[in-house]
């Protein structure tokens, strides 16, 4: 594992955020190959992804159906192990639990210069999602659960799955347990850019969704850029990111278990530690060699360690950095302190490890990346809901409101826009 030191005197935070990120490893071009994935898939259905899966995953596809049957999905379930079946439903209920607290009801509204002008946003489900569990590296039930439980609380009528296929052509029997955990209404053995692609445009046997959702490598984000021009996506997850804001109080070996565990997600991920305490970042930095060099799923990843003046500082550069996951190790964090706290998802405390929202603490670990928690926000329930504004006029608020629209309308070159409003004004909405 590599440490970069990095030097700053606190000043200019975002100059410094964007130094941090500039250093960060280039994830390349693969704009030019994922559309011809699109064209591909567009063009030949259920033949071209079984070609692509034979090329791009080196994998013999099922000879019948890309799809895993429903018997097979719950046989995992059956033959999996105790302790990871107790894991993933104590994590689904969690899950479960905060997803249906962010669902709030929408009220009607009274405005308007007159009586009777009503506003409501009605909220509804979209008709089906299409959800993404990455592969590779390993198998990754938790993004399933992650992904299937909010749109399953949002009440979405169709969910399915798609994950890459093992060397055998199969899933692997712990994201298929997930799937039956999570509800998944059908699993698709497809991945990568292909299975984006299929399920935004639609084959012969993956019917198309209208949302799309779960994390990925640079080609499945990609994917999901040009798919968003056809349906809707949860946001641009790139490479993980943790950024820690420490002070003496911290456990530097938890600091560096901390950072090392998010290298196991790969080589190209922004870690930075920031402190006030010299002498905990000289411990981190020795020790992070150290931890991975026995830890084999650690990738040989890049840690920038840098020195603050102050917690005011530190904090004032992470905001600017808007990491995908920030850990508060400070004597001095409180939720409030968090609250202030511009990331995806902020961990309080020394117990505040990463691995705890990754996993089973309930928060999703579906979040954006690459400073997009400025705007961004985690993957919840609303991702799969679509928004409907519900307009009531009443004949006295249409007389009211005439004078405002034909003003306007007209100021900006749209008089017949003014005169549609006009015609309803009037007693009992009848034109003067």
């Amino acid at each position: 594992m590599r440490v970069e030191r990095v030097d700053w005197e606190g000043g200019d935070a975002a100059a410094a955020a964007r130094g941090l990120r500039e250093a960060a490893p280039d994830t390349g071009e693969v704009a030019g190959a994922v559309a011809e994935i699109f064209r591909e898939v567009d063009q030949g259905g259920d033949d071209a992804l079984r070609e692509l899966t034979r090329r791009l995953d080196g994998v013999e596809p099922a000879p019948d159906s890309l799809r895993v049957e429903s018997g097979e999905v719950a046989r995992a379930l059956e033959g999996i192990a105790s302790d990871v079946r107790a894991a993933m439903e104590a994590a689904a209920a969690n899950i479960h639990a905060v997803a249906e607290a962010e669902l709030d009801a929408s009220l009607p509204v009274e405005v308007g210069l007159g009586d009777g002008q009503r506003v409501a946003v009605a909220e509804a489900p979209v008709g089906a999602a299409g959800i993404y569990a990455p592969g590779g590296r390993a198998a990754y039930p938790s993004s399933v659960l992650m992904c299937c439980i909010p749109a399953r609380v949002a009440g979405v009528g169709r969910i399915a799955v798609a994950s890459p296929p093992g060397p055998d052509g199969k899933l692997h029997p712990a994201v298929l347990s997930a799937c039956a955990i999570g509800g998944a209404d059908e699993v698709h053995a497809i991945g990568g850019a292909q299975a984006i692609a299929a399920l935004a445009l639609g084959t012969q046997s993956v019917a198309a969704v209208d949302v799309i959702a779960g994390p990925g490598n640079r080609y499945v984000v990609e994917a999901k850029r040009l798919a968003s021009r056809r349906v809707g996506i949860d946001g641009i997850a790139g490479p993980s990111e943790l950024v820690i804001v420490a002070d003496r109080s911290a456990d530097p070996e938890w600091v560096a278990l901390d950072l090392c565990a998010q290298a196991e997600h790969g080589t190209d991920g922004l870690l930075v530690v920031i402190s006030t305490d010299g002498g905990l970042l000289d411990r981190v930095a020795a020790l992070l060699p150290e931890l991975a060099s026995g830890r084999p799923s650690v990738c040989d990843a890049s840690v920038a360690v840098v020195p603050a003046p102050g917690v005011t500082e530190a904090l004032a550069l992470a905001d600017a950095l808007a990491p995908e996951h920030l850990e508060l190790q400070l004597e001095t964090a409180t939720e409030e302190t968090a609250r202030e706290r511009v990331a995806g998802c902020v961990l309080v405390g020394p117990c505040g490890a990463t691995a705890f929202g990754d996993y089973a603490a309930g928060s999703n670990h579906v979040l954006p990346t690459g400073g997009a928690a400025r705007f961004g926000r985690p993957l919840g329930p609303r991702t799969f809901m679509r928004r409907t504004s519900i307009v009531s006029i009443s004949p006295t608020s249409a007389t009211a409101l005439s004078p405002v629209v034909g003003a306007l309308a007209r100021a900006e070159g749209f008089p017949v826009h003014a005169e549609s409003a006009e015609a309803r004004a009037g007693e009992n909405g009848a034109s003067e």
